[in-house]
């Protein structure tokens, strides 16, 4: 290969880190790895060390291998120059596993599954804000001005609206353009609930792992399409204070090595393999909550009536529960997980699934009755998912299901960096406190 490529890892905010190489190094590459220190997969947000997560000076900041998960580059069409991408997953010094890396987090669970002759089918939906090109400049969203609009800026909720998608033919044209490039299988289009906000559907795959690949190949080609743009994009949980958040759905069934649906009992209920999986996500739902709500922001989008569920409860087409049995054929029943927001690292997310659901099956958890109507009115507050992210840190890092079904060491590594990025925030004055205060008291 001539050109450049990018090779990238993912670290545990779901943020790309890595370098870009000479195009005459890829069969180096291949064979041997590139070396990047593995305290790189425990950076905080912001790309700090975190002294605390027990990569650092522990272990002398010792170099992993970060070996390719892909076949071949991928190109990246949205560059202005020809360019192309590669994604690797970081094994330890010696080439064993490093069981904190998210994919590898990912893999491990989905093997679990494999071992019980049973097949994770998933596929992800992902909402995002689109917005006025210099809103990342001045650090504030403001709603994007269409295409084909004469002008017209998305100050309003239109939902699924043709006419929004329609203003901004030639940015989804080329999403989906890239999309078929980079081997992401997306779906429909729709305009959701803010203004400017829109969510594009990933088709079903049979390998949670390429379920996790193309979500975070979806992010990255997002932002960066937008950008070409002239656009701002945002999968930021909460960006305006006033609008819906962005949220991360999952939808999960589970085959049998002969492709058979073992949720399918032929009827609207499912089976038992269902309702169990079901009970095991409600039980981990609290202790999980950190994996769904990584960030400060993320909190803000859980509020009563808005869209993002607030209590551990399910339903049958009901889209105010924490999980959703949709209608429709029973051959494709499933479960839809409506508790992530797209802030979240997509890894970890399907980790947390398959975490919670393996656990139901396990132990043949039965859960709570089905809910109907509006769950932000009728739940139980025993119900209540943690509303604080400090509170979220502290039921995973004593959760010790989620340490047996996760891994010790990735849960140490998360909680430190999150304890960091709450330490470094709250070292901040906030604008609210000056308007309020200053000269005041």
């Amino acid at each position: 290969m001539q050109n450049d490529f990018d090779l990238f890892i993912v670290d545990l905010n779901g943020n790309l880190r890595g370098k870009r190489l000479l195009g005459s190094s890829l069969d180096k590459v291949y064979e041997e790895g590139v070396k990047l220190p593995r305290s790189v997969i425990g950076v905080d947000f912001w790309g700090g060390d975190v002294p605390d997560n027990g990569l650092v000076f522990e272990t002398g900041d010792n170099d992993g291998i970060c070996i390719p998960v892909q076949d071949k580059p991928t190109l990246v069409p949205w560059a202005g120059e020809e360019r192309h991408q590669l994604q690797a997953m970081m094994m330890n010094p010696d080439g064993s596993p490093f069981n904190v890396d998210p994919r590898q987090v990912l893999k491990n669970i989905v093997d679990r599954f494999h071992e019980r002759g049973w097949y994770p089918v998933m596929a992800t939906e992902l909402e995002f804000y689109l917005m006025d090109g210099d809103s990342e400049e001045v650090q504030r969203p403001r709603p994007p001005v269409l295409d084909r609009g004469h002008g017209r800026r998305l100050n309003t909720t239109d939902a699924y609206s043709i006419e929004d998608v329609d203003g901004l033919e030639s940015f989804f044209a080329e999403v989906r353009a890239a999309c078929d490039v980079q081997g992401v299988l997306a779906d429909t289009i729709i305009s959701e609930l803010g203004p400017g906000q829109f969510e594009i559907n990933l088709k079903h795959v049979s390998d949670p792992l390429n379920a996790g690949d193309q979500s975070i190949w979806f992010k990255r080609l997002v932002k960066g399409i937008a950008r070409k743009h002239g656009y701002t994009s945002t999968f930021m949980a909460k960006p305006y204070a006033e609008h819906s958040g962005n949220g991360f759905h999952v939808h999960f069934s589970l085959v049998d090595k002969d492709g058979n649906n073992l949720f399918d009992n032929g009827g609207e209920e499912g089976t038992e393999m269902l309702t169990q999986a079901i009970a095991g996500l409600l039980e981990l739902m609290p202790s999980s909550m950190l994996l769904f709500a990584p960030h400060l922001n993320s909190y803000r989008r859980f509020q009563d009536g808005s869209h993002a569920p607030v209590f551990a409860c399910w339903g049958y087409e009901n889209r105010t529960t924490a999980v959703r049995v949709p209608e429709g054929d029973p051959e494709a029943r499933r479960l839809e997980h409506r508790v992530s927001g797209a802030d979240a690292n997509p890894y970890l997310v399907l980790a947390a699934v398959l975490a919670g659901s393996l656990y139901g099956l396990n132990n043949k958890l039965v859960p709570p009755e089905p809910m109907e109507g509006d769950a932000y009115a009728d739940s139980h507050e025993s119900t209540r998912l943690p509303y604080r992210w400090d509170d979220a840190i502290k039921a995973l890092d004593k959760s010790a299901v989620l340490r047996e079904y996760l891994g010790d060491e990735f849960v140490d590594v998360f909680c430190a960096i999150k304890r960091q990025e709450i330490t470094e925030l709250n070292s901040r004055i906030s604008d609210i406190e000056y308007e309020s205060y200053l000269g005041l008291l």
